[in-house]
């Protein structure tokens, strides 16, 4: 069972959340409504996926992250804000956020959220990864030590994609997919998917 933190400081939606991924299967182990307390518990319990409100009252969800994700490697932060803006989705990856989902989402969409972030997948809300691409692509260009068909699916991975899907796209097997996903960690000595993201994001692969 997938362990999931919230944080966000304001207790109804805290609240709410927390009953709909109970309701979905999740085991909610913990809550938080600001910076302080977001690290302390998330460095006690150790959850799966910590859901992360950008505006924490004086704080920001922007440093939780941050703090979070370089003490907890393992630990995934999908951040789920009522804002769309640039500035803020830019900031959440930087600092080390897997995904980005906006409150309109759908509780369908959440669920898929959380339970692809817990994957290791990098989940945007549609239109963000995009966006990100277009942020980054003046950056730079992939290394020469991928192929072209490693650099076309690391593309497909940065937009969002899951290996059936991307397999669907280039025409090939899943199980090749996924051989073409773990040469570019290995060959790049990233993690998982949401380090591919950022590399990918920081290095300019926009189609």
């Amino acid at each position: 069972m997938t362990r999931v933190m919230i944080v966000d400081d304001h207790p109804m939606w805290r609240e709410g959340v927390a009953r709909d991924l109970g309701s979905r299967g999740y085991d909610v182990c913990a809550t938080a409504s600001d910076v302080a307390s977001a690290v302390k518990i998330a460095l006690a319990t150790r959850p799966d996926v910590v859901v992360m409100d950008l505006q924490l009252g004086t704080g920001s969800g922007v440093d939780a992250t941050r703090s979070i994700t370089t003490s907890l490697p393992d630990t995934r932060v999908l951040v789920l804000s009522a804002s769309a803006e640039q500035d803020d989705v830019l900031a959440a990856v930087k600092n080390g956020a897997s995904g980005y989902l906006v409150k309109s989402a759908s509780l369908d969409e959440f669920d898929d959220a959380v339970r692809r972030t817990a994957e290791g997948d990098a989940v945007f809300s549609a239109g963000l990864a995009g966006l990100l691409l277009g942020e980054y692509r003046r950056l730079g260009t992939t290394g020469p030590q991928l192929t072209d068909r490693e650099t076309e699916v690391l593309r497909l991975v940065a937009r969002g994609l899951t290996a059936k899907q991307i397999a669907t796209r280039l025409v090939l097997s899943h199980r090749t997919v996924e051989n073409h996903v773990q040469n570019t960690l290995r060959k790049l000595q990233l993690h998982n998917r949401a380090e591919l993201v950022r590399y990918a994001l920081k290095n300019g692969l926009a189609e």
